[in-house]
């Protein structure tokens, strides 16, 4: 599902900073002021800003270029160190007479106790920075801008227009109290702070989806990804309706630098080709992932993989055909026969667990075809489904004998089984051979129709009709 991140290339601008750690432990108060006194143990010092952005990518094997404003100072020199040290990092750094950004934090058993921020608005850059960043464009798959309002990035309109012009998508961070600097740009991520200090506030989530649109169809946007704490994302796009991601993260331990993770591997997905809701999707994972970490932290292609593994293994999707289809000649490119079988599964029993459990015995892939709501009310009456195509879906995925599940909302399977041409069509044991719906197209390709065990005294409709009675 992920895109092949090493053969990308994104350019990154905006405001860089170094992000200190104090870790030490608090074992009393101050005598001088109820404050606690840490004694420090370690000291740590991360990329942080738009440093923290490229390092993301860098992580997931994107070749990154960094065009940023630093100090000629000794955090300049500690943030240069780190990032030249990087794997698949290009740091382009514009010295100035200011000093690097730096933001020190303090912390006692994983918990932050204070921020020291050190930092002044760079000016006086901007004819340098255009002419580096002009240079820079070239060859990049897309633009991101991490603008965190430092001053860096105060010709951003002359920048979007430049990437506009040769074609990059631009997708920005956005930090200004007003958007309008950044017309022109593809996609924004703001904070749903942000967001509200533009559009103003709502009454609830009905008013909140109705500013999104707003907004993105007055900046002529692509697509607006609102990051939402403990709500998750919502996405408004031109290419599909608004959708909310629910946050995935149980257990929060430090939300430093998330909103870097979210647009580094937004944008990396979409530079990737991904479509904008699984980029989207995908971000909302990532983001899952990094506020558990301490600190600013980037997340691994292994940790995303696996996470997004899990999390199928639960809400696994019924599949559109065109999909299953790439999945199913994936397959049989693989020398896998693929096994199909079809009902409603209005209620799950022992009867159907054993029969799909023997159906997926007789091949490497099990695809179980659902009749949708519709027709089971045309087949079984207004009554039915007892359970909704969703819900029966996901008793279905619950077995580990099956490995797709497609609805279908025809009568009978028939056109279904001629597009996906399985290597074996079963039914239960209640259908004779020659009975089986879509059998002879089987045969016609080779491949073979059984008709499976039957056990005697499990049927839906009986123990519907069992259950309404007591």
């Amino acid at each position: 599902m992920i895109p092949k991140f090493s053969k990308l290339k994104i350019l990154v601008v905006g405001d860089s900073m170094l992000d200190e750690y104090l870790f030490g432990e608090v074992s009393r108060l101050s005598p001088e002021a109820p404050v606690p006194v840490v004694k420090v143990g370690r000291r740590d010092y991360r990329p942080g800003g738009a440093a923290n952005v490229a390092l993301n990518l860098a992580t997931l094997g994107v070749e990154a270029t960094l065009l940023s404003v630093i100090g000629k100072d000794e955090n300049g020199k500690i943030l240069t160190k780190l990032l030249k040290k990087q794997k698949n990092i290009i740091f382009n750094s514009l010295e100035m007479n200011f000093p690097t950004i730096h933001k020190q934090r303090v912390l006692s058993k994983n918990h932050q106790l204070i921020r020291l921020d050190q930092e002044q608005l760079i000016y006086g850059h901007e004819s340098r920075l255009l002419k580096s960043y002009k240079d820079c464009l070239k060859g990049n798959n897309l633009v991101i801008f991490s603008d965190y309002n430092k001053g860096t990035l105060n010709i951003i309109e002359e920048m979007i227009i430049e990437a506009k012009n040769k074609k990059i998508p631009i997708v920005v961070d956005p930090k200004k109290p007003t958007f309008d600097n950044y017309k022109g740009a593809s996609l924004i991520t703001p904070n749903e702070n942000e967001f509200m200090n533009v559009v103003g506030g709502w009454e609830d989530e009905e008013g909140f989806i109705k500013k999104g649109k707003e907004l993105r169809k007055s900046m002529q946007l692509d697509g607006l990804l609102v990051t939402r704490g403990e709500k998750g994302m919502t996405l408004f796009s031109s290419s599909v309706k608004p959708t909310t991601f629910n946050a995935e993260a149980r257990e929060v331990y430090d939300v430093t630098g998330a909103g870097d993770t979210v647009i580094a591997m937004f944008s990396a997905c979409i530079a990737g080709n991904l479509s904008i809701d699984k980029a989207a999707y995908i971000a909302n994972i990532s983001a899952g992932l990094v506020v558990k970490k301490i600190g600013v932290a980037s997340i691994f292609p292994q940790e995303l993989e696996e996470a997004i593994a899990k999390k199928k293994s639960i809400e696994r999707e019924i599949y559109s055909r065109e999909g299953l289809l790439e999945l199913v000649n994936e397959s049989k490119k693989k020398g896998e026969r693929i096994v199909m079988t079809n009902g409603c599964f209005d209620i799950l029993h022992p009867g159907h667990i054993s029969y799909l459990a023997e159906a997926k015995s007789k091949g490497d892939k099990l695809i179980v075809a659902i009749n949708d709501d519709e027709s089971i009310k045309k087949i079984k009456g207004k009554d039915r489904p007892i359970m909704t195509l969703k819900d029966r879906a996901k008793m279905l995925y619950a077995l580990s004998c099956v490995d797709w599940v497609i609805s279908f909302s025809e009568q009978t399977p028939k056109d279904l089984i001629s597009e996906i041409i399985p290597n074996v069509l079963v039914k239960g044991g209640d259908y004779k051979d020659t009975e089986i719906i879509g059998g002879d197209i089987v045969l016609k390709n080779g491949g073979s129709v059984m008709s499976l065990s039957f056990i005697e005294g499990f049927s839906s409709s009986e123990i519907i009709k069992k259950a309404i009675k007591e």
